[in-house]
């Protein structure tokens, strides 16, 4: 990805929760379930220290047998939800691609030995533009997701992370996009509050940790309290971009900005940097 000669800053890395399918955008009961993490998501461009100048959006809603990185200039969106009132598969999201930080990630992910492809024909899903469109609301910086692996392997996910890391210093904001609880059989039900509350807990600890023993705890999350009941087996790729989020961290400290008791089970985001 070319780099511009006046100074850049730094990019944080987020892991954010983007809530249920375009919750954002409709009614839901109760009406204002989901208006405070709105108004954080809203808020994390004023969190920033420059506008990014690209962004790399790590999917819940993306798996594949490598990792793969979309490398078109003018993605389409991908409308994978179902059920929803009409209006939400007219909503918009324009944001161009950048075939050239694609490439980036490409090299960087081969270079740490993990296989990679460039898919030039995948759209955007939910899980980049419906939180994308509260945090930068413009659609005027290039975006590139990044899928997840079918094998769900931590310790894979926080390799790519640390090999995507350096993109920060290229004024490249990582994002990690999922929810930090996800159990279909949990939302909305209380015996799911407490649960939830240990786990947020943990990963709040966690995050805050510092950086070998915040590896070695994410790499190992299934043995913090109550994980399985958060994320069942084979059912934790909402969970997977903390792991990217993490190594891309490096040895920056890490820290909870959001959380929130929703439907039920407590959510939360993290911050690095």
């Amino acid at each position: 990805m070319p780099v511009e000669n006046q100074p850049t800053a730094t990019q944080p890395v987020y892991f954010i929760p983007h809530g249920a399918g375009p919750c954002f955008f409709m009614e839901w009961r109760p009406k204002d379930a989901w208006d405070g993490m709105a108004r954080f998501l809203g808020g994390i461009r004023n969190q920033l220290p420059e506008p990014p100048k690209a962004i790399l959006l790590v999917s819940a809603h993306w798996q594949s047998e490598t990792f793969r990185v979309t490398s078109g200039s003018q993605p389409e969106l991908i409308y994978d939800y179902y059920g929803f009132p009409e209006h939400t598969y007219q909503l918009t999201y324009p944001a161009p691609g950048s075939p050239a930080l694609a490439n980036s990630v490409h090299q960087a992910l081969e270079q740490a030995g993990l296989g990679v492809h460039e898919d030039p024909s995948r759209g955007f899903d939910h899980g980049m533009f419906i939180p994308l469109k509260l945090m930068f609301p413009e659609a005027d910086i290039p975006v590139v997701q990044l899928s997840l692996r079918y094998d769900l392997d931590p310790q894979a996910h926080l390799q790519a992370g640390q090999a995507l890391s350096a993109l920060r210093q290229q004024g490249v904001l990582i994002v990690g996009s999922g929810m930090s609880f996800h159990n279909m059989r949990g939302y909305g039900d209380p015996r799911f509050t407490p649960l939830s509350k240990e786990f947020d807990q943990w990963l709040n600890r966690t995050v805050a940790d510092q950086p070998s023993e915040r590896l070695s705890a994410v790499q190992h999350w299934t043995q913090a309290p109550h994980a399985r009941h958060c994320h069942p087996p084979r059912e934790e790729e909402h969970l997977l971009p903390l792991m990217v989020a993490t190594g891309a961290a490096g040895a920056d400290p890490g820290r909870q900005v959001y959380s929130e008791k929703v439907l039920e089970t407590w959510l939360s985001a993290f911050r690095f940097g």
